[in-house]
């Protein structure tokens, strides 16, 4: 048998005529002919008449388009050369004109976030100098509520210019916080309150008046006035009450609408007669509301007519009040915490910011606090409402009703003992 491989074996039926290829990989062709593995033979070009014209390097060639496959340019092939280069040119000046074009664009908006920035910053610094005369905006007395001791601060509300009793507060609520765990606890207290006012002077009368007895009548001194409602409500409550905020609720229904109302979850169902001009003292008609437990988007005046609401249908119809419960001064405070709860949550989304240029425009009317406008921000901002622990003073816990030497209707501690309200405040708050 022969050594020489053949890659067809040893067929007998090959053809004669194929048997020179096959020699070829049988080594048998001459050493300077033989074929080097993996090599091919170059093909020869046809022998044309025209050989001669053609050219001696690659030319540009285009397939026709039914040609080429899918993937192909279609837009001829220059294979270099001058014409390359002078087709390359028109390309780097147009990069250079989108660079510069580019850069010049983003001057133009970088000035403008400036400018925008700038005037964003000198307005809220304008705010923050409306709202506190005492404290320039960005100082802190509160290490930027980064301590670990709890910070009382109390909330008054009232009806301001325009109303009979502009200045009683009739909302009046502690916030108490721990800025490390965001713990918060809302105490309510009962604008009924029977205290001597001034303090040691031997005149009694209800907790609210305590404000503008020391502020006067038209507000002149509103320091005074929180100074002493603070010291007051300290001393009742056993808590350490240093800051207060003041809100007028006139500007607080414009500043509701500049952010776009509310969402607030009434508890409870309830209907109540309501003052036409919200003070009945200045337009004596009468109007009718209904509220529907469940989720509600309020306007301003909604949810002032929500937060204040106290009279009972019988007051203007014949038919019979829904929920006199919520009437009560009790039930006001639960949904004056309600309203705050539902702004400060608006507040937070960023949704909101935008709407807040307008918003400060009328919480200057609204705002005034011994606090600096960075220590409010950071107090809004670790305040967990929707976690907080509500505690309201009243006759189902440690108050009684009672009547004044005048007659006035009156709450007192039971059995007339101041203790009890301290005891009971420091078992509810949140640890």
């Amino acid at each position: 048998m022969s050594n020489n491989y053949s890659p067809m074996g040893d067929e007998p039926t090959l053809p004669a005529e194929q048997a020179p290829y096959y020699s070829q990989w049988r080594g048998n062709q001459p050493p300077d002919k033989a074929r080097k593995p993996y090599q091919f033979p170059a093909q020869e070009p046809p022998a044309t008449p025209d050989a001669a014209l053609l050219p001696t390097r690659p030319v540009a060639y285009t397939r026709r388009e039914e040609d080429a496959p899918l993937y192909a340019p279609t837009s001829p092939i220059n294979y270099g050369g001058a014409g390359d280069r002078a087709g390359r040119l028109p390309r780097r000046r147009r990069r250079r004109r989108g660079c510069a074009i580019g850069c010049v664009s983003s001057i133009v908006i970088g000035i403008l976030l400036f400018i925008f920035l700038f005037i964003t910053t000198q307005k809220v610094l304008a705010f923050g100098s409306a709202i506190s005369t005492q404290q320039s905006p960005l100082s802190s007395q509160t290490s930027y509520m980064g301590g670990s001791q709890r910070i009382n601060i109390l909330l008054l509300g009232y009806g301001g210019s325009g109303h009979d009793g502009s200045y009683l507060t009739d909302s009046i609520v502690i916030m108490s916080l721990l800025p490390q765990s965001h713990h918060t606890t809302l105490i309510s207290i009962p604008r009924d309150l029977w205290v001597q006012n001034p303090a040691n002077s031997g005149n009694y009368t209800k907790i609210n008046a305590v404000y503008p007895v020391a502020a006067g009548a038209t507000n002149t001194d509103p320091v005074a006035g929180g100074n002493a409602t603070a010291q007051k409500i300290a001393l009742v409550t056993g808590l350490q009450i240093n800051y207060w905020i003041t809100i007028n609720f006139t500007g607080f229904k414009d500043f509701i609408d500049a952010i776009g109302g509310v969402d607030v979850n009434v508890p409870d169902s309830f209907n109540a007669c309501y003052p036409k001009n919200d003070d009945a003292a200045v337009n004596p008609a009468w109007i009718k509301i209904q509220f529907k437990k469940g989720l509600q988007h309020m306007n301003g005046a909604t949810a002032i007519e929500y937060a204040r609401a106290r009279e009972p249908v019988e007051v203007c119809s014949n038919s019979v009040s829904q929920n006199q419960a919520e009437l009560t001064d009790f039930g006001r405070s639960r949904r004056q915490q309600l309203i705050m709860q539902s702004a400060l949550v608006k507040l937070k989304q960023w949704q909101t910011w935008p709407s807040l240029f307008n918003g400060m425009d009328k919480l200057k009317q609204t705002l005034y606090s011994n606090l600096s406008l960075a220590d409010l921000a950071e107090f809004a901002l670790k305040m967990d409402l929707s976690a907080a622990h509500r505690v309201g003073l009243s006759t189902s816990n440690i108050l009684e009703n009672a009547t004044a030497s005048d007659g006035e209707a009156i709450l007192q501690p039971v059995n007339a003992d101041w203790t009890q309200i301290p005891a009971y405040i420091q078992k509810q708050l949140y640890n």
